[in-house]
């Protein structure tokens, strides 16, 4: 009867953790696989005639437009709090 308990235990033990497993792997393909640009011919035809290769994807950030967002933002005067 114990034998029983263990050899089910070790069972559902091991099914879980190859669930697991699964599991994350699958997390991991989706997010590896969505990372970048996917190169093909007419890409490569590209970057060999202009030299660069132009996506849909979101710019890159402009970190002089940012640098003086952040500047304008700390120079702001601020109303003091008031005291009750």
């Amino acid at each position: 009867m114990l034998t029983l308990f263990w050899l089910v235990f070790w069972a559902g033990l091991t099914v879980l953790v190859v669930t697991a497993g699964v599991s994350l792997r699958i997390r991991l393909r989706d997010r590896v696989g969505k990372s970048g640009p996917s190169v093909d011919d007419a890409a490569i035809e590209e970057i060999l005639a202009t030299g660069a290769l132009t996506t849909d994807e979101d710019s890159p950030l402009d970190i002089e437009q940012i640098d003086g967002e952040e500047r304008k933002f700390w120079s702001q005067t601020w109303d003091e709090p008031d005291e009750w």
